[in-house]
């Protein structure tokens, strides 16, 4: 067993302890970062006199070569050590000799490991980001091809007023920007470094831990030691926005999933997105976006079990706090898979216009179009409201569409109705006439789509 901490103990720890202890299997995942939280130290150590210029350079090129060799699968990284600290150490003791047994001068496994999981969570901030401009883009793209593409919005999963495939994606758009922006205030508020904190009260070494975060490219040091070492803060922050995004992915996999089926046809799913029946031939099943829903609630729980963990955590680091690694990074590698196979699926899928713009004609989605047609010909809303619910009545018992009657059917049941009231509810009427902001007439999805390819310039 490869532990650092032995000198207070007169026997080794029994092998299940040890086992249950250990964090190698997970935390391995944190070893770049290790070895980069551990250069930026010992270059800092030089510059405060603390190691001569010769022990950093001994100690930076001992780090070097073990992750070289890990990369290469030179050097493996076993079960034999505790955790991905010791692994580092040991090997850099054996490998420089006593020069490595300084390489952890002024530091404290807590603020050690508190600073590897920051930097790893930061990174994954960043590649989630990443993922999301790329969605945006694909969405975006979908936009500008639709904007006079008709198809029924839905309120209760009925058909209620006609649309434009943009402004239904805009709607997600929206979503995934807000995401977007909710990643770029945890970057903010998580960008400091714990490193120095010690085990929770600093150090009396000469440590300058502005030096030390300007090298890992934090804004500046954490200001409380014993916070630096317990906050797990952003990382449930993250988690968090990492549920949200789920959320919004999982709402939007609903929709392919009901668009795709034999009663909707909507979509065509890209062979490569979609999987067959092992007994039923005409089967195309859309499994991406039902795995995308399935996995929502794998994240949501990730969030439950690190809020569980430290709602009861008194102050500072306690061995609970090792449970913030195993959930999260599923959580992470969950939610950001999900985000990239999505986007694949969407950026490949056909939209099928011509059945999207029959929905919406035979869905009565005009309804309130004709209903505001009276209104605005001297019927009291209440009284037009009606009349054309008595329209429809009488449409569903023809199996017919509004625009589908006569002029004489429609003035059986009011007088009022004229000629134009065909161009009042044709589709296109009835989506472009929404000119205001948000809405779905081409005017105004034009302008909505500029001022999003702007955002995604910046």
């Amino acid at each position: 067993m490869a532990q650092l901490w032995g000198g207070r103990f007169t026997k080794e720890t029994d092998q299940l302890v040890y086992e249950f202890n250990a964090s190698i299997g997970f935390d391995q995942r944190l070893f770049a970062e290790d070895i980069m939280g551990s250069k930026a130290h010992v270059k800092m150590l030089a510059k405060q006199g603390i190691l001569t210029e010769e022990e950093r350079d001994a100690i930076l090129a001992g780090l070097e070569g073990i992750q070289a060799d890990v990369l290469s699968g030179a050097l493996p990284i076993t079960s034999e050590y505790e955790d991905i600290h010791s692994f580092v150490e040991a090997n850099l003791i054996d490998r420089i000799g006593d020069a490595g047994k300084k390489l952890h001068t002024g530091r404290s496994r807590n603020d050690q490991v508190a600073l590897d999981m920051r930097l790893y969570t930061r990174s994954q901030v960043e590649h989630t980001q990443t993922l999301l401009h790329h969605l945006l883009e694909t969405i975006l793209h979908i936009m500008e091809e639709h904007t006079q593409t008709i198809m029924p919005g839905f309120t209760h999963l009925q058909k209620a007023q006609p649309i434009t495939l943009a402004h239904h994606m805009g709607a997600y758009f929206e979503m995934f920007r807000r995401d977007v922006s909710r990643l770029e205030d945890i970057y903010k508020r998580m960008n400091y470094c714990p490193l120095g904190s010690g085990a929770l009260a600093g150090t009396t070494y000469p440590l300058d831990r502005e030096y030390t975060a300007q090298l890992l490219d934090f804004y500046g040091p954490t200001q409380n030691s014993m916070d630096g070492v317990s906050d797990r803060d952003y990382l449930i922050e993250y988690l968090s926005a990492l549920a949200t995004i789920m959320m919004h992915l999982s709402r939007f996999s609903e929709e392919v999933i009901i668009w795709n089926s034999n009663e909707y046809r909507f979509i065509e799913i890209d062979d490569a997105y979609s999987t067959g029946s092992s007994i039923m031939p005409q089967k195309k099943n859309p499994d991406i976006a039902e795995l995308v829903r399935g996995k929502t609630g794998r994240v949501y729980g990730a969030l439950m079990s690190l809020l569980t963990t430290m709602k009861g955590i008194p102050l500072a680091y306690n061995k609970d706090m090792q449970e913030d690694k195993e959930l999260s990074f599923d959580a992470m590698d969950t939610a950001n898979g999900c985000i990239q196979l999505f986007d694949g699926m969407l950026a490949t899928m056909t939209f099928r216009r011509d059945v999207m713009e029959k929905s919406a004609k035979h869905g009565f989605t005009n309804a309130t179009d004709a209903a505001d047609y009276l209104v605005n010909h001297g019927v009291p809303f209440r009284d037009a409201h009606g009349i054309v619910g008595q329209i429809v009545l009488y449409c569903i018992d023809k199996g017919i569409a509004i625009d589908d009657m006569s002029l004489e059917e429609l003035q059986e049941i009011s007088p009022v109705f004229e000629q134009d009231i065909y161009e009042a509810i044709s589709m296109d009427t009835c989506v472009n006439k929404r000119l205001t902001i948000g809405a779905p007439g081409k005017e105004a999805m034009d302008r909505v789509i500029a001022s999003y390819r702007e955002y995604l310039k910046k």
